[in-house]
């Protein structure tokens, strides 16, 4: 694909996906649309095995818009990273088509694996503000990992995934049962954290909902004018 088709590409997903563009021309103000940029650049160049010019065009990426990939990562159509400063992105990270990451995101690994050592990342996936995936397992389709989620283990299609560690709350916009009980005795503290935890999540991801309903009413009211 060319380099003025990926530009219009990309210019096209950010108009779709935040309403607060008012022109064109503020998309090439985005850290979203410099990083993609240097990304299919560098991860062409990964392909050819020139490693260390793929690195030097990352590592420029990151000192310009705080936002890490991987030259090897293999990432798909429409990824939009909003507000991306901190998102890290490793090297055996698959993404798939149509996802949307937010600040703070870490696609890693654990440090124990050898080889494909990241997640992998279905179509239509969100991953909220600061939330954590480390580790080879992948991520079903048309899933949301909750704010501040440290995600460990594979997560299912059509999954809600919030807490620390993350776990499956909901599937189809369904309450998720919890097919096993805990029998040891609880800690008081660790249980407290982990609510305090879990309401920081539902509450950050209430946020973004509501946010994602301005934008859409945005949209409609520009669509009337």
């Amino acid at each position: 694909m060319g380099l003025i088709k990926h530009i219009r590409e990309e210019i096209a997903l950010i108009k779709e996906r935040d309403a607060a563009i008012h022109s064109p021309w503020e998309v090439f103000l985005y850290p979203s649309f410099k990083v993609m940029l240097h990304y299919r650049l560098a991860h062409k160049l990964y392909l050819k095995k020139h490693y260390f010019l793929a690195r030097l065009i990352s590592q420029r990426a990151v000192r310009k818009t705080g936002i890490e990939i991987h030259p090897g990562a293999q990432i798909g159509k429409g990824l939009f990273i909003d507000h991306g400063n901190g998102v890290i992105i490793g090297e055996t990270t698959i993404i798939g088509d149509n996802c949307t990451l937010y600040q703070g995101v870490t696609l890693g690994g654990t440090g124990k694996e050898q080889g494909k050592r990241h997640p992998t990342i279905g179509n239509n996936v969100m991953i909220s503000a600061g939330a954590k995936v480390l580790g080879s397992f992948t991520i079903g389709d048309n899933s949301k990992i909750g704010a501040g989620s440290v995600v460990l283990s594979a997560v299912p299609p059509n999954s809600t995934v919030v807490g620390v560690p993350g776990r499956v709350v909901k599937r189809y916009n369904m309450a998720y049962p919890q097919e096993t009980l805990d029998q040891d005795l609880p800690d008081p503290v660790k249980e407290d954290i982990s609510n305090l935890q879990h309401t920081n999540s539902v509450l950050t991801n209430r946020l973004l909902e509501l946010e994602e309903e301005v934008r859409q009413l945005k949209r409609k009211q520009k669509a009337e004018e």
